[in-house]
């Protein structure tokens, strides 16, 4: 069974090490102690978890899509031209770029500062895993 360390949890939720001990302590995530006295939280309770936020999230939202992989961030740059635009988006520690017309910039009012979801459906997407963690 993969076990986590809290800031290891915490990088992957993007929130901080203080959330995931709230979290622990509110929503009883299964812990042990390892040899080095550090609290780790089981990995397949984190996957879980996440999964469910994501998808009370998902229920909020008052658009229903086939998409699954929703990121909500700041736009932080477009670059225009008369027909198409290059819209950048900061999702947590995530930066998203998206290609669309000008006129969708407009008629969306983007602009830096705005927050926006991007909304991702794709039909290939690659998986790594660090080799010495396999």
């Amino acid at each position: 069974m993969p076990h986590l360390r809290i800031s290891e949890a915490a990088h992957l939720l993007g929130v901080s090490d203080d959330t995931v001990r709230r979290w622990v302590e509110s929503t009883g995530l299964d812990t042990t102690v390892d040899s080095a006295g550090r609290t780790l939280i089981d990995g397949v309770a984190v996957a879980d978890f996440a999964r469910e936020r994501a998808r009370g999230a998902a229920k909020d939202s008052p658009v229903a899509r086939s998409a699954r992989n929703q990121f909500v961030g700041l736009v932080t740059s477009i670059t225009s031209d008369p027909v198409m635009s290059q819209v950048e988006l900061q999702c947590g520690p995530h930066r998203v770029v998206s290609l669309m017309s000008t006129e969708a910039v407009r008629e969306l009012a983007l602009e830096p500062g705005v927050v926006a979801t991007a909304v991702v459906k794709a039909t290939t997407v690659i998986v790594e895993r660090d080799k010495d963690k396999a």
